[in-house]
């Protein structure tokens, strides 16, 4: 049996360090995943590449401009489905897998009620919208010839592996890397808004507009990795000597579960001047959104040897803790211009990523919190997202063709430029006597990244990731 005191030594030495075990599920890329913007739920906004500060003329206006809303001269009444396909190609170790994974669901409906006035406009708006999700997969499989594993590195901080009997009582481990890695990640949950909106046309062709936007929505992920004996390395070792359970190590399985609950709310103030009939120049201030997470975060796992298998007590591994993530500020310009039916945008947004930040912990320690902002600022940086889009719109007939392109940066610093994330896209619509009118648009996204299994560069998982997204809406003016 393995020594009681040895075993509270490293407790101990564990909780004056980091105070719990699971600490470590919040980090830089929790705060992006609420941090990035999603692609709006908008078809025609969309087909023209996002491009739509300096149109906003529907109810797109509640994700892009506020002010748009101003410009709305009928009752309107739309609706959406989303169709998303993600998949992910990966390099691990010389191996390649292929996943993918795709949802729909119902987007968006918005409402724009104008009231009458002497001069100019002043409409109000609601909406309901899914301005992203975070359906995503991965899979990878590979031998590492290197002299560490993810057995090793955990032994490092945590009592997992001398719970699983990987150990000896001194927490020493005969197990040095040489393993087949292999493991799958898969993530769900969107975010949903619920924003109410007013605009008037404060001067002549001057349109300002304010969104006030409450936030519910959900995250789930799932991660499994495993450690496999293939070359049959550790076939005669017992990782707890004189323990004959322990002996010929074959398997090391984690499993990891993060699950959040979300409620937010921010704020967007826009405005639009409308230059004649030719061109509009838009501009928005979006204040830092403040989501509260609810996260529960549990690891599970096994050791099997060759007669024996001992299972984690998941109850020691797991964790409920809340904290609040807060959004920097995202400051954005745009233009359009109309040449006789044929629309040109241009827009570019300023986001300070490195300004993210965690607060308002209840289950986290004051020093881990201001750590992990800290370490956001020393690795997030500032970008400037871009956007362009055209439609031209057939004379009599009302049909309109679109095409646009987008550009979202990395937010880390030093990240090549094959880690920005790109998208081409395109789209149709048709107006039938300025009333009933439908849209579909199509985006293709490509970008790189990586994932570390454990330490830096050691056991690195090499994605190549593409993502297609479908939007059809319809509207309905009276």
């Amino acid at each position: 049996m393995k020594g009681f005191s040895s075993k509270f030594s490293k407790l101990f030495i564990i909780a004056v360090l980091f105070s719990c075990n699971n600490i470590f599920a919040q980090n830089s890329v929790d705060a992006l995943r609420l941090g990035y913007e999603g692609l709006g739920y908008n078809a025609r906004a969309l087909g023209m590449g996002n491009s739509y500060i300096g149109l906003s003329d529907d109810g797109g206006a509640a994700f892009f401009n506020p002010a748009g809303w101003g410009l709305i001269k009928k009752i309107e009444f739309s609706g959406g489905l989303g169709i998303d396909s993600y998949s992910n190609n990966t390099q691990f170790f010389g191996n390649y897998s292929d996943n993918s994974k795709s949802s729909t669901s119902l987007n968006n409906l918005s409402f724009a009620l104008p009231f009458p006035t002497v001069q100019g406009s002043l409409v109000f708006g609601i909406s309901y919208h899914t301005n992203k999700d975070f359906n995503s997969t991965m899979k990878f499989s590979g031998f590492n010839p290197g002299n560490n594993s993810k057995i090793q590195d955990l032994n490092s901080f945590s009592n997992i592996p001398y719970d699983l009997y990987l150990t000896d009582p001194n927490y020493v481990t005969p197990i040095n890397g040489r393993l087949n890695q292999s493991g799958a990640v898969t993530e769900t949950g969107s975010i949903n808004n619920w924003t109410f909106s007013g605009a008037i046309e404060a001067y002549k062709n001057l349109f300002v507009g304010l969104n006030l936007n409450f936030v519910t929505g959900s995250y789930s992920s799932n991660n499994d990795y495993y450690e496999d004996d293939t070359h049959g390395l550790y076939s005669n070792v017992e990782t707890d000597p004189g323990n004959a359970n322990t002996l010929g190590f074959q398997t090391f399985y984690l499993n990891k579960t993060l699950n959040w609950d979300l409620t937010g709310w921010n704020a967007k103030f826009g405005m639009i001047y409308q230059i004649e009939k030719i061109a509009r120049v838009g501009a928005t201030i979006q204040f830092p959104k403040t989501y509260t997470v609810k996260e529960t975060f549990t690891e599970n796992g096994y050791s099997q040897f060759t007669n024996y298998q001992y299972n984690l007590d998941q109850t020691k591994y797991s964790d409920n803790v809340q904290y609040d993530i807060i959004t920097p500020y995202e400051l954005a310009g745009g233009f359009s211009l109309n040449l006789s039916g044929l629309i040109f945008d241009a827009q570019a947004t300023f986001i300070d990523y490195s300004q993210l930040k965690f607060d308002n912990a209840d289950g986290l320690t004051v020093q881990y919190v201001n750590a992990t902002n800290q370490n956001i600022q020393n690795t997030l940086k500032a970008v400037v997202n871009y956007n362009l889009g055209a439609e031209y719109t057939f004379p009599i007939i009302g049909l309109r063709l679109r095409a646009g392109y987008m550009v979202m940066p990395s937010a880390y610093q030093g990240d090549p430029s094959n880690f920005d994330k790109k998208y081409i896209t395109g789209g149709v619509g048709y107006l039938a006597d300025g009333a009933f009118g439908i849209d579909l648009a199509y985006a293709h996204g490509w970008w790189g990244g990586y994932w570390d299994n454990y330490g830096t560069n050691v056991s690195r998982v090499v994605q190549d990731i593409k993502d297609n997204k479908v939007i059809l809406s319809m509207t309905y003016r009276f």
